[in-house]
């Protein structure tokens, strides 16, 4: 028989995904500070260094994931607060996170269910194990508010940046269960024909007569556009 507090967590991340518009909100925070007061021990906003293939950082791979896997409009943003619960902020997903003990820490433990209490839920495509297994290593580092200067333009492969990239920020609304504006970008194939249709670039770039993607959410960074953009011009090859 479930507690209370056990029904309480279950609801935390038992949203039904909608089928319309996948609005997020996604305050971008460069910065090494377990606190979440959004600065460093001298008080000033910190900046993110070289990157650590080591590492694993919030600001680049754990927020867009959770934003846009959780935090979507009608469950767990600012403006749904699904179950009183907000996973759009450090100082919120910390809420749900023990650092340095992912077993015990609640976002890891529904991430990786695989019954109807998973996150986000059924219908709704699983967060895939590459990026479940970075959560459960940013926990055991620490949970850390980092950041890192990741983005280089000369490398733009499928396989090591596009895909990383499209599962962060927009396979959580345009995926196989929840194909918001009808787009699938869950397979190479629906990735590369959207790519082509001019939607893609266009809708990042965030030009007129195209939806803004991410819907709700900081665009891009010019990095990651122009990485997009040199691997269409390179034809859009599965590399």
């Amino acid at each position: 028989m479930k507690t209370k507090s056990n029904i309480a967590l279950a609801g935390l991340l038992a949203c039904f995904l909608l089928f319309f518009a996948c609005k997020h909100e996604l305050p971008i925070s460069g910065i090494d500070d377990s606190s979440g007061s959004g600065k460093d021990s001298t008080g000033a906003i910190a900046n993110g260094g070289a990157c650590s293939a080591d590492s694993v950082y919030f600001t680049n791979e754990i927020q867009p994931l959770i934003v846009s896997s959780c935090a979507q409009s009608g469950c767990h943003n600012a403006t749904s607060h699904r179950d009183g619960i907000i996973l759009d902020t450090y100082s919120n997903i910390r809420k749900y996170v023990v650092s340095g003990d992912p077993s015990n820490s609640k976002l890891y433990e529904y991430i990786v269910r695989t019954d109807g209490d998973r996150m986000p839920p059924p219908p709704s495509t699983p967060i895939p194990t590459v990026q479940t297994n970075l959560v459960k290593k940013w926990i055991s580092q620490g949970a850390k508010n980092n950041a890192c200067n990741r983005c280089d333009t000369s490398v733009f492969s499928y396989a090591t940046t596009i895909k990383p990239l499209i599962d962060a920020s927009c396979k959580g609304c345009h995926n196989a269960s929840l194909a918001s504006g009808g787009i699938d970008l869950s397979t190479y194939s629906e990735l590369k024909n959207t790519a082509i249709s001019g939607k893609l670039l266009g809708s990042i770039r965030w030009s007129t007569g195209f939806s803004a993607m991410p819907q709700g959410a900081p665009k891009l960074p010019d990095c990651q556009i122009t990485q997009v953009q040199k691997w269409i011009n390179a034809g859009t090859p599965n590399n």
